[in-house]
């Protein structure tokens, strides 16, 4: 069924709760049977009035505010665009059919912003629960207070209910802003002479944070060789996503004046213990000569580069690994090594997110990634990606970020 095929007036009519829909002017433009029938009030008595034509406090208690409080609590939504969840609230409603009589109720309002295509907050969304009945005595004066405890006990658990759903939604629009600023300071794909490169970022699935994985490609001076580097920052959200953007950025430089990888992780290890957050950060670095079909690499703490040669050898490149970037207080030169390869070859920088599984060893990961690039290795650089992400990540997605570099040499 899709949306032109359900009635949503009907549905919205047919709310088992009490709901009612109102414009920034606190103008009802709509309400449904249940709110209505419990209200005691018609559709012409509420629809196009004002809340407080249709529920005025009562002139006859001064210290009524219940509509007051209800009408702070929709300009509060009219205002942040934010969900606004009451306390349990005692209202005097008049009765339509005997006006100047007035009847005690309790209602529990949740008042919700619904947005018009511009963005700005078009309708404010009333939903009521009527706890009159818990409220009422029923056993004399200790029945009374009895309920009254029930009525608070109910509407505190809402309220924590409320809190929670508005905790959720701070952290899912947090992790909106890092994936934004993270997209920002990634590189983006491209290709580099004949040489395709091929570069994939995926999101913890599920998860209210982002982490710090990122990925780098910089031509090197000269322009006959090219510098590749990977990256993770421990850590989750906007604080994650500036040290990785710090990071990256710094190792980019580096890796432009650098003689080799293992002197701009040097660097980079250097930069890293003054930067707040980058502590147990991993990277590796890879410089490939075009000219001399060579590689050199280096690695703090990070998964080994995979290169996958054009007769499917697969070859891990483990052999320049060191602790992660501020494992040292003291500086020390990072270990380098290198590797020859044929045309056609690819190289593959992936983060930890890709191959490590809770409770399997790191082993079992590095050898299905390993057959997936061998069983693929004819693919170009997108197909390949795309391959390697679907065989290796859990349907469901990972539990953790994942950043992948695939460059054909």
């Amino acid at each position: 069924m899709n949306d032109a095929a359900i009635d949503y007036a009907g549905v919205f009519q047919a709310l088992p709760g009490m709901v009612a829909l109102l414009t920034p002017d606190l103008i009802y433009v709509d309400a449904n049977e249940e709110y209505l029938r419990v209200a005691g009030r018609t559709r012409e008595q509420v629809v196009g009035r004002h809340l407080f034509d249709v529920f005025p406090d009562n002139p006859n208690d001064p210290g009524a505010s219940g509509m007051r409080n209800l009408a702070a609590s929709m300009a509060r939504v009219v205002a942040t665009g934010e969900r606004d969840a009451m306390a349990l609230q005692r209202y005097d409603v008049e009765d339509p059919e005997r006006p100047g009589e007035w009847e005690e109720r309790y209602w529990s309002p949740v008042n919700a912003p619904a947005f018009g295509p511009d963005g700005k907050v078009a309708l404010v969304v009333n939903r009521v629960e009527e706890v009159t009945e818990l409220i009422r005595a029923r056993g004399g004066p200790g029945g009374s207070r009895s309920r009254v405890l029930e009525a608070e006990l109910y509407t505190r658990a809402r309220e924590l209910q409320e809190l929670n759903e508005r905790l959720r939604q701070a952290h899912a629009r947090e992790r909106e802003v890092a994936l934004a600023l993270q997209k920002a300071m990634l590189p983006a794909p491209r290709q580099v002479g004949h040489h395709q490169v091929a570069v994939r970022y995926r999101p913890a699935a599920g998860a209210l944070n982002v982490c710090g994985d990122w990925y780098d490609i910089v031509d090197l001076v000269g322009g006959h060789g090219m510098a590749v580097a990977v990256g993770d920052v421990v850590g989750h959200g906007l604080e994650a996503a500036g040290v990785m953007g710090q990071l990256r950025s710094a190792l980019s430089a580096a890796s432009r004046v650098a003689v080799g990888p293992g002197e701009a992780l040097n660097v980079l290890g250097l930069y890293a213990h003054v930067v707040d957050g980058a502590e147990s950060a991993t990277a590796v670095s890879t410089f490939i000569d075009f000219d001399h079909h060579t590689i050199s690499y280096s690695s703090a703490g990070h998964p080994p580069p995979v290169l996958v040669h054009p007769d499917g050898r697969v070859e891990f490149l483990d052999q320049a690994t060191d602790p992660p970037l501020d494992a040292r207080p003291d500086p020390f030169p990072r270990p380098q090594a290198w590797t020859a390869y044929a045309e056609g070859a690819t190289l593959v920088l992936y983060t930890d997110g890709l191959i490590e599984r809770r409770g399997e060893d790191i082993d079992t990961g590095l050898a299905r990634l390993a057959d997936s690039l061998d069983r693929h290795r004819e693919e170009d650089p997108e197909d390949l990606a795309d391959a390697v992400l679907l065989e290796l990540l859990p349907p469901g997605g990972a539990t953790d970020d994942t950043a992948l570099v695939i460059v054909r040499l």
